[in-house]
């Protein structure tokens, strides 16, 4: 596949989609949410000094994001930036990446321990904001719950576990009610150790952000493997896309106006202090044959 650039200069993108004609991207270490056009214009729409990163949209077209590190979901309505939900004392570490069912309930999973400062992995839970604005914790025990993908016709929800080699799948209800919790894609041994290097040595793909296509399967952010693979349910991996030598890919997305754009978020790594201070990350796009389904 040829992979073009679209835009340069970011610090750390994450949390990609497609609305309404653009494409619309995080930045941690900026603080930035941006609008991006199809010709790689920039447009920095919100400010989130306390770390943006996974984003969705309520049924009225408004938009959630999540604030990473104090932890909260913020509600923008094209005008206002306000608290929609605060999740501290359901978070073992940063608040991190959202998907967002048709009802309006907002899934968001968090890192479980302190990643960047060196903490013991543990797990961590999965939390249901519902448009009321109560909270649920709905699934405990995943190992770094990231990226997300719910089905195209609602009923599945699918939890990548970056430090568990595998997708968990839920059957998803109407309100919002989990059922069913099993693996969907197994890509080896759960890792075992008490330290990150000792769990990145045992990753066969590490799920990052993801996003779903029309026969079912998952484009999925390889965060140790350089890559994008298109994986099957049961965890074969179909097709592959490797970012250009020295370039991880951290989340992509599926959209363009016929839905076959595939848009990958590339950075030299994932360490916050290699990439606070300087801008190398990349958004780079390509083209694939089977369109987006599903949310988001």
């Amino acid at each position: 596949m040829t992979l073009a650039t679209l835009l340069t200069g970011g610090s750390f993108f994450e949390g990609p989609r497609w609305h309404q004609g653009h494409w619309w991207v995080s930045d941690f270490y900026r603080g930035t949410v941006s609008q991006v056009s199809t010709s790689g214009e920039e447009t920095v729409v919100l400010e989130v000094p306390t770390q943006p990163s996974g984003s969705g949209r309520l049924p009225d077209g408004s938009l959630v994001v999540v604030s990473m590190t104090d932890q909260r979901l913020l509600r923008w309505d094209g005008s206002e930036l306000a608290t929609y939900a605060a999740l501290a004392p359901y978070c073992g570490g940063l608040l991190n990446d959202l998907v967002v069912d048709a009802a309006g309930h907002v899934f968001v999973g968090d890192f479980g321990f302190d990643l960047m400062g060196g903490g013991t992995p543990g797990p961590a839970s999965l939390k249901r904001v519902d448009p009321d604005g109560s909270i649920t914790v709905v699934a405990e025990d995943l190992l770094f719950p990231n990226g997300m993908v719910i089905t195209d016709d609602g009923s599945t929800l699918l939890v990548g576990e970056t430090f568990g080699n595998r997708y968990t799948a839920f059957g998803l209800a109407v309100d919002g009610s989990l059922s069913n919790r099993r693996v969907w894609a197994e890509f080896g041994p759960v890792p075992t150790g008490g330290t990150l290097d000792e769990l990145l040595g045992q990753l066969v793909v590490a799920p990052d952000g993801c996003t779903g296509d029309a026969e079912g399967h998952v484009w999925v952010a390889d965060a140790v493997g350089g890559r994008a693979v298109r994986v099957a349910p049961g965890g074969a991996v179909v097709e592959e896309v490797r970012a250009p030598d020295g370039l991880g890919v951290y989340a992509c997305a599926l959209g363009g106006d016929d839905g076959r754009t595939l848009l990958l978020c590339c950075a030299p790594d994932f360490l916050e202090h290699n990439r606070r201070p300087v801008r190398e990350a990349v958004l780079l796009t390509t083209e694939v044959t089977v369109p987006h389904a599903g949310r988001p």
